[in-house]
């Protein structure tokens, strides 16, 4: 059964060209279109389609009102669509708390100059997001460790001594599709006087990074900030790596980070590999890592490195992840400690680090 597919725009040409490549391929089928966000809303009530494809700027009632009346009558994965702009960063956050899972450029140019790579990247979008768990499971569970805890040491005469646990020294969080709400979720259990630094890598263009820091900053107890390089790595301060440039944890000046335009031949720019790779060989045996929702397998090689120095990997529960992608490729390589529920992620990082 192919992919049913609502497009939703205001401009005639842009719904055109979206029904042109979502037809040519026999995994998607347009079951209708619509020209504002109350018709949307309408037709997702008649047509029941798997995922819909939102514009922002509509009249009668615009694409973030839509999607929240969506996910109010009739919960359906919505793809956004948006200017890479910092006012379209804005919306386009409004918008995935408004309950949208993911969003791409409106422009096809910045996706890239090549038509099949443009028909490639969208197709394969649309399926991706049809699939998801919208907001991940409710309900919270109960976390599931893969380790016991270290058994205490019993002395000749019988005295319990405790094992220390390793001090941890950095908190480091990749994530991808559906991580702007799990950062949200995680972050703002952080309490203000949190002792360590975070450094966070969020999948995201460089004109919404800036936007998505001041938001966090704004409804956390931490201070979060864009990173630029040669920020120092402080207590209480997450920094976010910027869009379209590498995030590397440097162990100079009491620890900073370094800003890098990166190599054209890794697929994600920023990249959780980069960050977690860096941070394995600046803090051995010293960093709490966490990879959440997200598609792809960025954060596996990064997350071998940080095991292999000593540190600890958690990965976010596939019944609480969006996409269930980069945790899968962690857990699947045997490299994740633990296996949380989104709900417990940030209680549990403030049990481990305060």
């Amino acid at each position: 059964m192919p992919v049913k597919v609502l497009v939703v725009d205001d401009s005639g040409f842009f719904r055109r060209r979206l029904v042109e490549i979502f037809e040519a391929d026999p995994r998607l089928k347009v079951v209708g279109t619509a020209n504002n966000g109350k018709e949307a809303v309408d037709k997702v009530m008649s047509l029941s389609p798997d995922v819909v494809t939102m514009d922002y700027e509509m009249p009668v009632l615009d694409g973030i009102s839509a999607v929240t009346a969506i996910m109010k009558e009739k919960p359906t994965p919505v793809l956004m669509f948006s200017s890479l702009t910092h006012e379209g960063a804005r919306v386009t956050l409004d918008a995935l708390e408004a309950g949208a899972v993911d969003f791409m450029p409106k422009n096809f140019e910045d996706i890239s100059r090549d038509s099949a790579v443009v028909k490639h990247t969208l197709v394969e979008r649309v399926l991706t997001v049809a699939r998801t768990r919208l907001g991940g499971a409710r309900a919270p569970i109960a976390p599931v460790s893969r380790k016991e805890p270290p058994k205490p040491i019993v002395t000749d005469r019988g005295v319990i001594i405790p094992r220390a646990r390793k001090k941890v020294s950095l908190v480091a969080i990749g994530t991808s599709t559906g991580g702007p709400m799990a950062l949200q979720a995680v972050l703002t259990k952080l309490p203000k006087n949190f002792p360590v630094p975070l450094v966070l890598v969020q999948h995201m263009p460089a004109a919404f990074t800036h936007a998505f820091a001041d938001r966090l900053n704004q409804i956390c107890q931490i201070s979060v900030k864009e990173a630029q390089d040669g920020d120092k790595l402080q207590p209480g301060v997450a920094l976010l790596a910027p869009g379209g440039k590498q995030m590397m944890v440097d162990p100079r000046n009491g620890g900073s980070v370094r800003i890098l335009e990166g190599d054209e031949r890794l697929n994600y720019k920023p990249s959780v590999d980069v960050t977690f790779g860096s941070a394995s060989k600046c803090y051995p045996g010293k960093v709490l890592s966490v990879v959440m929702t997200g598609m792809g397998a960025d954060g596996r090689e990064g997350a071998r490195m940080l095991k292999n120095s000593g540190s600890k990997v958690w990965v976010q529960s596939e019944d609480s992840c969006v996409i269930y992608g980069m945790p899968m490729a962690v857990e699947k390589a045997n490299l994740a400690d633990d296996i949380i529920h989104l709900d417990h992620i940030g209680e549990r990082i403030v049990k481990e680090v305060c």
